[in-house]
């Protein structure tokens, strides 16, 4: 089976998830950490090189604040969680805004991962406006060296993107590194993940035509 190097995850559903059962929306996001740890090592164990989270995106926190304080606790606890599983941990966002929270920032620089673990990626108070803006004021930028002057310069070009909840949109993720990733689409529920979720999405990718535009 052909293997992605780089995976994308966008784990939509929190909200719906909570809601069907029986609780405020905010209770969702909490329930969403055990699935991340457990998609990590699913695809690491795969033999996937790299994996990023959707954490949330600047839009996101127009929400009503007690949604916002939910899905912002939630990225603190995800990516102490990483943190000591031993993946090599970055988080990227914008850090000026006060919305990034500050117990993040010692992530903001890539640290180094244990043995045998693979890069992961968290994407916090994240926008494509703001990943790409540093592109305006750049000189002499092409086609071959565009993703140095980004803000997720150190993120790869992803090869897969896997959404869960139904929805078939990007939602800003990534916009320089998917540019050519295959996308696939869950209806589960984030909350309701299980490991067969990951291992559908790449068997299914290991029967895509990938030809980078050749």
């Amino acid at each position: 089976m052909r293997i992605p190097k780089h995976v994308g995850i966008i784990p939509d559903g929190n909200r719906r998830w909570a809601q069907n059962h029986g609780m405020t929306k905010e209770k969702g996001y909490e329930n969403g950490l055990d699935p991340g740890i457990l998609a990590y090592r699913t695809c690491r164990d795969m033999g996937v090189e790299e994996i990023t989270f959707y954490g949330f995106t600047t839009d996101n926190t127009k929400r009503p604040s007690v949604q916002t304080k939910a899905f912002t606790d939630a990225c603190i606890k995800a990516a102490n969680i990483l943190y000591d599983e031993g993946a090599s941990l970055l988080v990227i966002g914008n850090t000026k805004s006060p919305m990034f929270p500050k117990e993040l920032l010692p992530f903001t620089e890539r640290t180094k991962g244990k043995e045998g673990q693979i890069k992961a990626n968290l994407l916090v108070n994240y926008g494509w406006h703001w990943d790409l803006n540093t592109l305006a004021d750049a000189e002499n930028v092409n086609k071959n060296n565009i993703q140095n002057h980004i803000q997720s310069f150190d993120i790869s070009r992803l090869d897969l993107i896997i959404r869960w909840g139904g929805r078939r949109r990007l939602s800003g993720f990534l916009p320089v590194q998917s540019i050519y990733a295959d996308f696939y689409v869950l209806d589960e529920y984030w909350p309701d993940f299980d490991t067969s979720h990951i291992s559908q999405a790449l068997n299914w990718y290991s029967t895509q035509d990938v030809t980078l535009g050749g």
